[in-house]
């Protein structure tokens, strides 16, 4: 049997008094912690909401948020995190789409409500989630935790657990149904790769709304060890919460070791609990790698890769390949082997497994692959075939079954009839000195379709040329991968609420017109 809250159940069991939440002050054990999960629970039964309902929860990182992600599962109710970076007529559509019985709200994401009333007819309850005080008539979560607690509900294995809807930079958000079995495997995964275990302190800096930071949520539970929380990513209150909290375990998407490394204050903080990070959601730009490793030399690094569609984690790099140079040098760009339980191929158009060597599409069998997209029978159908989830993605694998991601297929740049891989040049530029983020697009040309193009964003007090920028590559890649053109710009480049670049509305002003994003 699978269950969400059988790793609940073992935390208490095994660790009654250690704790299990940290936050704003406020420091409880698993005994406590599972008294309030049955007791929200029980509140929510007699509120009306019943097993197999979706809830939402719209409100920025916290120990309640946790709570939350067991007791929706302990009355056999489905939790929908909702990404804070939306606009409300995204959360409209996500919250009717789901059919949300009841929506959990905090004061960061309150302003929305008012935008939202009339227009969310299944919502039956809306609960304020934080300390600040809550609007006239709308319940307090701490009330809720006065409430009698319920036995849990049972639900288990194939039941639904979750809906966790993609970032949606392709078109309309997807609700992607995750079970029981699916969460649980999952954690499984993580427990075995990253060594999770009753000493575990994991830092959530990442929105707990993405399965970038779910990665690891259960399985911490399930080793019984504790949860510390920042509201949202700020460096200087992540490497705080590290000192503070004693963290030895935080996930970190590349944008955020590249803002923490970089930061004037770094060496203030003392961080030498913290041992491991696992990093993924999008490429690491091997110039930021190199200067995480030269900043923390005793912290263990791990590259995972994963999607929401696989609960997430599909493959980790060991921490002994993350090195420059010694006997295991020479992995770097790899995102590591198939998890414990997952199957890996790469793939062609035909759906056939290539060569080793071959780049191809990504593919990925196991328990953690999710049931298929809410309502989209025709999606689902599209990407699921045989138990084999098709991701999209690009990537080829070596002899030892290392995978190395290239790129999104739908990302990749035809130039002149060559497939050309954004990843490999953005790592190229990422190398040039003065350089703090970089993304490479392809954009329209008249004799070659598109022209790899790149948008730089330099360094505080860095002038940078065109010249240099295109230079640099030529001795590191083929000449027709090096973009023909560079623009610079002097802020952040756009991010997704999972911390990935905003690739399509760096493209728009240049396909502007025209009937096709490629050429």
């Amino acid at each position: 049997m699978f269950a969400l809250t059988q790793g609940l159940r073992r935390a208490v069991q095994t660790q009654p008094n250690g704790l299990s939440t940290s936050f704003a002050g406020r420091r409880r054990t698993w005994q406590q912690s599972a008294d309030r999960i049955s007791r929200v629970a029980g509140a929510l039964s007699a509120l009306g909401v019943r097993r197999g309902d979706r809830v939402a929860i719209l409100a920025l990182n916290s120990d309640r948020y946790l709570e939350l992600m067991y007791a929706l599962p302990w009355m056999g109710a489905v939790m929908v995190p909702v990404n804070t970076r939306l606009a409300t007529p995204e959360i409209e559509y996500i919250l009717n789409d789901s059919g949300a019985a009841a929506l959990f709200v905090d004061t960061g994401m309150s302003h929305h409500l008012t935008a939202l009333d009339g227009k969310t007819p299944t919502v039956r309850e809306v609960v304020w989630l934080d300390d600040m005080a809550s609007p006239e008539g709308i319940l307090r979560y701490e009330d809720l935790t006065s409430y009698e607690a319920m036995e849990d509900a049972g639900a288990c294995d194939d039941d639904l657990a979750g809906l966790f809807y993609t970032g949606g930079t392709t078109g309309r958000s997807k609700g992607v149904m995750l079970t029981h079995t699916n969460l649980v495997v999952n954690a499984l995964n993580g427990v075995a790769g990253m060594g999770f275990d009753a000493d575990t302190a994991y830092l959530h800096s990442g929105a707990m709304f993405h399965l970038a930071d779910g990665a690891s949520t259960f399985g911490v539970t399930l080793s019984g060890g504790r949860h510390a929380f920042v509201p949202r990513f700020e460096p200087v209150e992540v490497l705080l919460t590290i000192q503070t909290e004693k963290v030895t375990h935080a996930q970190f998407v590349p944008t955020m070791i590249n803002m923490l490394v970089n930061h004037e204050r770094f060496g203030e903080f003392d961080i030498g609990a913290l041992s491991f990070i696992l990093y993924g959601a999008s490429p690491m730009p091997e110039g930021v790698l190199r200067k995480a490793i030269d900043k923390m030399p005793n912290v263990r690094l791990m590259h995972g890769y994963g999607m929401t569609e696989a609960a997430p984690i599909v493959t980790l790099l060991d921490p002994r390949y993350t090195v420059l140079d010694g006997p295991f040098a020479g992995r770097l760009k790899s995102c590591g082997q198939a998890a414990l339980a997952c199957d890996v191929k790469i793939v062609d158009a035909d759906r056939l497994e290539v060569p080793r060597g071959t780049t191809g599409e990504l593919a990925v069998r196991g328990a953690n692959v999710m049931k298929g997209y809410w309502n989209k029978p025709v999606e689902t159908e599209a990407v699921l075939e045989d138990g084999w989830y098709y991701s999209g993605d690009g990537a080829y694998m070596d002899e030892e079954g290392f995978v190395f991601i290239v790129d999104r297929l739908k990302d990749m740049i035809i130039s002149g009839g060559e497939n050309v891989y954004s990843a490999e040049v953005e790592n190229a530029i990422s190398t040039m000195p003065g350089v703090a983020e970089v993304a490479v697009i392809g954009i329209p040309d008249e004799r070659w379709g598109e022209r790899v193009h790149a948008i730089v964003v330099p360094r505080p007090g860095v002038a940078l040329g065109v010249d240099e920028v295109i230079d640099h590559c030529r001795n590191r890649i083929a000449g027709y991968k090096c973009p023909r053109s560079v623009d610079f710009r002097h802020t952040p480049l756009p991010l997704s609420g999972a911390g990935k670049v905003l690739k399509r509305e760096l493209r728009e002003p240049y396909w502007q017109g025209l009937t096709r994003g490629v050429n």
